[in-house]
């Protein structure tokens, strides 16, 4: 039994009660403004596992990000891999519109045919805008239809302030997000291990069918220069000034650090460095409880084969906690005075509210831990003859 549930007695209480929810549930951060200096006009800080935003400002101002845009591109990439659409050793022909494309590049030759691995690399790693868009080309047949792909997804995930008009991020009418969107979509690339395959190399290499190689360099300099930074996307242009999603991972914990419109490049990366070391210093992600677990609480059965049951916790509990915060965590159990049977096992019969210094912080399912059955017709004839004596 988690320690949670033996330090703390419950509460049992009947009925549900109604609170207000953690600033988690309801996306308010968990501080006011940023306890750090950030040049940047619009910023976030996230733990990317349970989507906690520790602070932020102008998190919805909608803006240019340039190649930051690359992040929703790689995700629909990394899902089609994934889901076995495309394979990294399929060939993709270089278009001439491919080839073409301004920007950063990965100097990639037009009609030549490169697997889907090295186009793939030379997007994470150096930003490829050509290769960005080959791969688009080879996912939906051209970069417009692929743009529709990008808009979809986007509404998919409540994604509010977002809008595409090509999948490099080069300066188009039209096309914007904010750091808010920026951070909800490095979350869900950080769901692929593939991803990290690249975006944790600072220097790799592509080798060009003709035999040219070019190397390629990782804009994102916090993979060198910030132990355990492994990923995420820089972006540049005059419309957008310098922008930068970061993450690291350290003591079983990643953040994601969004920096959307820096003056210069080094302020990017000075801002998303002063936002990972505060928030690795003044928080630390706790599993509070977990899914299946035991309460310690038996409900009475009424007509049932066993006279009581198991009360467990039908959803995990994971939360970002300050060092010391852990001691001041309680529970309330709210169940009913009795259940009938019969009743599958994992079915919801009351909650588990979680407190935080005494205020409610989450509020969980309670379910019974194993199958409520009605009694066998020998086991009821005995019944019967107690309850006549």
């Amino acid at each position: 039994m988690n320690k949670l549930f033996k330090r703390f007695p419950a509460l049992l209480l009947a009925g549900i009660f109604l609170f207000a929810p953690h600033a988690e549930a309801a996306g308010h951060p968990l501080e006011a403004e940023a306890p750090v200096a950030i040049s940047a006009p619009a910023y976030l800080l996230m733990e990317a596992d349970t989507g906690t935003v520790i602070f932020e400002k102008n998190a919805e101002e909608e803006r240019q990000v340039a190649s930051v845009t690359k992040l929703m591109t790689l995700l629909l990439l990394l899902e089609r891999i994934e889901q076995g659409q495309m394979q990294l050793t399929d060939s993709v022909t270089v278009s001439k519109t491919a080839a073409g494309t301004t920007g950063s590049t990965a100097l990639l030759d037009a009609g030549a045919v490169y697997p889907v691995e090295d186009l793939l690399r030379a997007t994470i790693i150096a930003s490829g805008n050509d290769s960005a868009v080959a791969l688009a080309e080879h996912a939906a047949g051209s970069e417009g239809a692929f743009v529709t792909l990008m808009n979809k997804k986007a509404a998919e995930m409540g994604l509010k302030n977002t809008v595409y008009a090509n999948c490099t991020g080069l300066p188009a009418a039209g096309q914007h997000t904010c750091a808010r969107d920026v951070a909800a979509i490095a979350r869900e690339v950080c769901r692929y291990p593939l991803y990290f395959t690249f975006s944790s190399q600072w220097l790799s290499q592509i080798k060009h069918p003709s035999g040219r190689v070019t190397d390629l360099t990782n804009t994102n300099r916090l993979v060198r220069f910030y132990a355990d930074c492994d990923g995420l996307k820089t972006g540049s242009t005059n419309e957008a000034k310098y922008c930068l999603a970061a993450t690291a991972q350290r003591n079983g914990m990643r953040l994601i650090a969004v920096a959307l419109g820096a003056p210069t490049s080094q302020k990017r990366f000075d801002d998303a460095r002063a936002m990972l070391d505060y928030g690795f210093g003044a928080y630390q992600r706790t599993q509070v409880i977990s899914a299946g677990e035991l309460t310690g609480c038996r409900v009475p059965v009424t007509r049932g084969a066993q006279d009581s049951v198991d009360v467990a916790v039908g959803k995990g509990l994971s939360m970002l906690l300050r060092p010391g915060q852990a001691e001041q965590l309680s529970i309330e159990l709210h169940l009913p005075e009795s259940i009938q049977a019969p009743l599958p096992a994992g079915t919801e019969i009351g909650t588990v509210r979680v407190l935080l210094s005494g205020t409610a912080v989450a509020e969980l399912p309670a379910v019974t831990a194993q199958e409520v059955r009605l009694p066998g017709y020998l086991e009821g004839f005995y019944r019967m003859l107690d309850l006549w004596r």
